[in-house]
């Protein structure tokens, strides 16, 4: 298996419902650092896993729509615990919306998989992982 990955960052404000959340309950900011590896069983016809300038540009548009934002504000996670887990799922769910129109080239319909990994500080991360 073959992979790429891109990296950008997200700085937000969340805040979280439930006793397991401790004081996390109560707005705070968080900064993840956001990796995006895309993977393939071949390489395409230009020997590449998917073209890194694109892959580059699109989760740096996807980390834009979430940079700088108070989540709890949004319409779309009204009601949401946006853990890092879940919101790992929410950007490789849009990159994977990109991959299907087109937008990181004809090579990309050969992906495999994509993997999100966001990472809270040097040692605490979560990640998931989904096929195309």
């Amino acid at each position: 298996m073959f992979s790429i990955t891109v990296r950008d960052h997200i700085m937000i404000a969340h805040s979280f419902r439930g006793e397991v959340f401790g004081p996390a309950q109560r707005l705070h900011g968080a900064t993840f650092l956001v990796d995006a590896t895309f993977r393939r069983e071949q390489l395409d016809e230009d020997n590449i896993v998917v073209d890194i300038g694109l892959a580059t540009q699109e989760l740096g548009a996807i980390t834009a729509e979430l940079n700088y934002r108070n989540l709890d504000d949004e319409p779309e996670f009204a009601g949401v615990n946006t853990s890092t887990e879940f919101l790992a799922k929410v950007i490789a769910d849009r990159l994977v919306e990109r991959v299907h129109k087109g937008v990181l080239g004809e090579g990309a319909k050969g992906l495999s998989g994509v993997s999100v990994t966001l990472h809270e500080s040097h040692i605490a991360w979560a990640s998931y992982e989904r096929g195309l």
